[in-house]
């Protein structure tokens, strides 16, 4: 399983992308910004989408990304998310008014995209890869990412403050090699992180330091211009063995 990182920023410029993996050639995991740096023939292929939750910093390309291809393809785009935020992007997307129902259009019988409600804990098997959506601490409703193939397994926490659940998955996921957790703003913010249910350093670092396992910590979802900080402070608080996300990156599983 190859995942590859199209995005990772908490915001955009200077080369920065929002959040988007893909997983394979055919699985986007959230379908930010980073969507854009993909080819036309990568986007042709991509058959799967999985969301995290509604905030358009998760969502920004998928408009474009159906409007590019559909056309093109044979069968249409499944998108998975919970119930909740399909009927976010239902109600507030693909309504008309921002963007056409693609999931009624050329035909309701024969749609460019098709709608597959996930419920967290129940695995989604596509030709031997395994995603199961695990629980997030966000303002909206959301979900994080089991992700499994036969070389072991890879956790993506989704915008997310700390929640036990969270660590409890990582830890009783023997085969975990990849942690991919948030962090979004400095302490100094606080505040805000809190208000928006975003980690900071100090949370996050404290329940690093309870984290034990054999996995690689990657910090995603830094702030543009704050990145720095927030690894320092980060290591300030005793936290260690992570590494900041990087777009262009692959992980091989």
């Amino acid at each position: 399983m190859k995942f590859r990182v199209l995005g990772c920023s908490g915001g955009i410029g200077d080369g920065r992308h929002t959040t988007a993996f893909l997983l394979d050639d055919d699985i986007l995991v959230d379908c930010g910004t980073g969507v854009t740096t993909l080819t036309h023939a990568e986007m042709r292929r991509i058959d799967h989408v999985f969301l995290t939750h509604a905030h358009l910093d998760h969502i920004a390309a998928l408009p474009l990304l159906l409007d590019s291809v559909a056309g093109e393809r044979t069968c249409p785009v499944t998108l998975h998310a919970l119930p909740e935020v399909l009927q976010t992007l239902q109600g507030h997307l693909f309504n008309w008014h921002i963007w056409p129902d693609f999931s009624r259009i050329p035909s309701p019988e024969a749609p460019f995209m098709r709608y597959e409600p996930l419920h967290k804990g129940s695995p989604v098997n596509l030709n031997g890869r395994e995603l199961v959506a695990v629980a997030a601490h966000h303002v909206v409703p959301a979900v994080g990412y089991l992700m499994r193939a036969s070389g072991g397994s890879l956790l993506f926490s989704g915008d997310t403050s700390s929640h036990e659940e969270l660590w409890q998955v990582a830890h009783a996921t023997p085969d975990l090699q990849h942690l991919l957790v948030e962090c979004s703003f400095e302490d100094a913010l606080a505040e805000v992180a809190d208000a928006a249910m975003h980690y900071h350093p100090a949370p996050l670092a404290n329940d690093l330091l309870k984290f034990k396992s054999g996995a690689q910590v990657w910090i995603s979802h830094l702030k543009p211009g704050n990145e720095a900080a927030i690894l320092a402070e980060l290591s300030g608080h005793g936290a260690s063995g992570f590494m900041a996300l990087r777009a262009g990156q692959i992980i091989e599983i």
